[in-house]
């Protein structure tokens, strides 16, 4: 082999080795380059405690953040915490499912205009059962007032004529009867009043010692359940006929207080047509009709010594506490209720 040809072998090998590495170091930058841009645009590839460690601490940075306010804004004041102030049940409003129908305004007065419709076609029965409605739903006061007004006039129409109603009963006359012989029979203890009612409410005619009554004549009787109770700061007297409302009348109460208050009875032997007064001052018994009598027409006395429901001789005094400790009444009212109270009825006395 000759040297010229060993000479350019040698140069061409020479070429072969600086194209080599001159490659090499052209794959080298590029890949160099290649994952700098890499690193830089993806984010890499983290385990997962580096992850629930990295979000721990940008929720940490963030409550930080959120505590401090903005150069530029007014920190908003921090709410007070919120108390929930239960109210007492009857100041919530009920449940819409539970709601009575009071809570419609005008159901008390759809109900009361029903009633007075039925009292003018003279169903005085429907007209009363629609003024205990009322008083069982509504709250309005101006309603409730009309509703008892219409049921005291309508309850003594009902009793004191001889309309049928629930709590009467029919009875025949017979052969030897009179008022007072079926007022013994039917009337409780005490009673005196209800041969006056027997009389009055049936329109029996002539006098009543001498009332023209026959066998085979009908009757209509009232029995029904009577209670009263009394309130000394409205000075109102509420009687009640097996436990609904009957009527309400005004009264005086006793000065200074001097009413009992409690739970009492009517006395059977202290009902009295026309009393006597006995004075405390002197002792002396005062009649029936002097002036110096204030008991009016009739007495009703109650289960403890000295106390009862009376009339007056001075009007003036109803509707005020200016009484000795009695409960006073207009004389015609306390006739109305002599005539509906027996022995041992309930009353009940409240400041």
């Amino acid at each position: 082999m000759s040297l010229t040809y060993l000479e350019d072998l040698d140069r061409k090998r020479s070429r072969l080795g600086c194209f080599a590495l001159l490659a090499v170091i052209v794959l080298t930058a590029g890949a160099v380059a290649w994952l700098t841009w890499s690193r830089r645009e993806r984010t890499p590839v983290e385990t997962p405690e580096e992850l629930v460690a990295a979000l721990e601490e940008r929720v940490r940075t963030s409550e930080d953040a959120a505590d401090v306010p903005h150069a530029q804004e007014t920190p908003a004041p921090t709410p007070a915490p919120r108390t929930e102030q239960r109210q007492p049940r009857s100041a919530r409003a009920p449940a819409a499912s539970a709601q009575p129908t009071t809570d419609h305004p005008e159901r008390g007065s759809e109900l009361l205009d029903q009633a007075n419709a039925a009292r003018a076609e003279d169903d005085l029965v429907r007209a009363r059962e629609l003024g205990w409605q009322i008083l069982a739903e509504s709250q309005d006061a101006a309603v409730r007032e009309a509703a008892e007004q219409m049921l005291g006039e309508v309850n003594i129409e009902l009793v004191m004529t001889p309309r049928a109603m629930p709590e009467k009963i029919d009875y025949i006359v017979q052969p030897g009867d009179s008022i007072d012989r079926i007022a013994r029979r039917h009337a409780s203890p005490g009673h005196i009043g209800f041969a006056d009612l027997l009389f009055y409410s049936n329109r029996i005619r002539g006098p009543r010692e001498r009332p023209n009554l026959r066998a085979g004549d009908r009757i209509r009787i009232f029995d029904a359940d009577m209670s009263i109770e009394v309130s000394k700061s409205r000075n109102d007297l509420v009687l009640f006929m097996n436990g609904k409302f009957f009527k309400r009348y005004p009264v005086g109460t006793g000065e200074f207080g001097s009413t009992p208050v409690g739970e009492f009875t009517v006395d059977p032997r202290g009902i009295l047509r026309e009393p006597a007064w006995p004075c405390r001052d002197t002792g002396r018994l005062i009649p029936y009709g002097s002036p110096d009598n204030p008991l009016g027409t009739r007495w009703i006395g109650f289960n403890i010594p000295g106390y009862g429901i009376h009339g007056t001789t001075q009007p003036e005094t109803i509707g005020y506490p200016l009484s000795d400790g009695c409960v006073r009444m207009y004389n015609e009212d306390v006739e109305e209720l002599f005539m509906l109270v027996r022995g041992n009825v309930p009353v009940t006395i409240t400041e």
